[in-house]
């Protein structure tokens, strides 16, 4: 009995499903060969092994820090079938503004394995083409820095103002588009305590030529210690400012009232000063223990004293002027100075004509009130060409001591006639030395009212009958 055995012979491959290895010059591999040294065989059991390995472990990490590592990004440019992705080394370091446009030049020749990308067919671009191995920044170039300013020069300072310069190097001078002032007021004891707590003292200006004035009677004091640095700045086209270093700091002091100052507050005292009432004396109020240091230590005399802050902050006298202290007010009803005072039980008179005649000169001095309906005006009597004269003289309005609102001396039947403003209270200041034996020392019969005392009285920087717009 025969057995037919039938062999079956597999079929080849489909097409594109084998490993083909194509050989040097493009022939295909010799088939009188063994298989294992023949171009088609499946792959063994352990290469398939390994390719599982490396694709499940390593090809994740390597991948990872493939693209995360900056330094391999700087070196390598990653092609896709889509096109290139260029590297940018500022993106890379941070993103910095100055690094954001500069990147890697692209090779010039095509990566292996895949085919040289081709513009897409269209009009020819706006702009030419970059040079090979050259890359176009989107952001603007980084701006240089600014120097910073020195020697800080202050002058020309006044109660509400002062000018200011200062060296920077000559390319920042077309450059710089802002100045920012940082002023800071020096808080002392014997600081106006009620004046700008809460307004910020940081000022942006834009640029001028130097010196500029910085003005402003709102974050400025008379007779105030302030410290003052400056910074440059160029604003640039996103709205951010390229900004200098901070210069040293440099300390000053602002001034008094000037007399144009006084004069709007003389204008300000004479709309409410009333109408005239006659006196004939001069009086001083004080404790006994005063009078007699007086006439035990003084040779009798009453010395000139200097002048407390009491007052407008900006008053030139304050602190300044050397001077004895006088009231002439008296009672409409009687003529006579009133019984109660605060400073004293025991007042000195003295006749008018004795301080105030047509050898002395009449000044103002202040206007202010202390948060009260009733307001102080502050004159000067000093005799024609004593020291206190010299010292008014340049620093207050002179009055005419016949034709004022406040205090008059004038010629009546041949005698001299005094009178004094009825609505304000003045405070007369005579400037020289005056004897007791000239007048007459009592007690009054009153109380001593020491809560209108102005000893060191701060006045009412919100007043707006008695302040000017300057410092308070």
């Amino acid at each position: 009995m025969h057995t037919r055995v039938a062999v079956h012979t597999p079929p080849p491959p489909p097409p594109g499903r084998g490993h083909t290895r194509v050989c040097a010059g493009g022939s295909a591999p010799d088939a009188s060969r063994p298989h294992w040294q023949s171009g088609v065989f499946p792959p063994p059991l352990l290469l398939h092994a390994a390719y599982d390995l490396f694709f499940i472990f390593f090809f994740p990490f390597l991948s990872f820090f493939f693209f995360f590592s900056p330094s391999l990004r700087r070196v390598f440019a990653i092609s896709e079938p889509a096109g290139r992705i260029r590297a940018a080394a500022g993106a890379a370091a941070g993103g910095s503004r100055a690094a954001a446009g500069s990147a890697l030049p692209l090779p010039s020749e095509p990566l292996a394995g895949h085919p040289t990308e081709q513009p897409p067919p269209g009009p020819p671009p706006r702009h030419p083409a970059a040079p090979p191995g050259t890359a176009r920044s989107s952001a603007p170039p980084a701006m240089e820095l600014l120097s910073t300013p020195k020697n800080i020069e202050i002058n020309n300072i006044t109660c509400d103002s002062f000018r200011i310069s200062w060296a920077m190097d000559k390319g920042d001078l077309e450059r710089v588009t802002h100045y920012f002032i940082d002023l800071n007021k020096k808080e002392n004891k014997n600081s106006n305590k009620f004046k700008h707590r809460d307004v910020p003292t940081k000022l942006v200006a834009k640029a001028v030529p130097l010196p500029m004035t910085v003005r402003g009677h709102w974050f400025l004091s008379p007779r105030t210690e302030y410290s003052v640095a400056v910074q440059t700045a160029v604003k640039q086209s996103d709205g951010e400012y390229l900004v200098s270093g901070w210069s040293e700091t440099v300390e000053f002091c602002t001034g008094d009232y000037a007399k144009e100052h006084l004069a709007q507050l003389q204008e300000k005292a004479e709309l409410i000063a009333g109408r005239m009432l006659r006196f004939s004396v001069f009086y001083r109020n004080q404790h006994k223990e005063y009078f007699q240091h007086v006439r035990m230590h003084c040779g009798n005399v009453m010395k000139p004293s200097l002048k407390d802050n009491s007052g407008s902050h900006g008053s030139p006298t304050s602190g300044m002027l050397h001077g004895i202290f006088f009231s002439c007010n008296t009672e409409f009803n009687t003529g006579q100075p009133p019984q109660d005072s605060p400073y004293g039980r025991y007042r000195f008179q003295i006749p008018a004509q004795r301080l105030f005649n047509p050898n002395t000169n009449l000044y103002f001095a202040d206007f202010y009130c202390m948060y009260t309906a009733y307001h102080y005006v502050v004159l000067v009597l000093a005799p024609k060409g004593s020291s206190g004269d010299l010292f008014c003289r340049e620093r207050l309005p002179q009055l005419d001591i016949s034709s004022n609102k406040f205090l008059t001396c004038c010629a009546e039947d041949g005698e001299l006639v005094y009178r004094h403003a009825q609505d304000s209270i003045l405070e007369v200041i005579y400037t020289e030395p005056v004897d007791l034996s000239l007048g007459v020392l009592g007690e009054i019969s009153g109380h001593q009212l020491m809560s209108l005392s102005t000893a060191n009285a701060k006045k009412d920087p919100s007043c707006k009958t008695c302040n000017i717009s300057v410092g308070r």
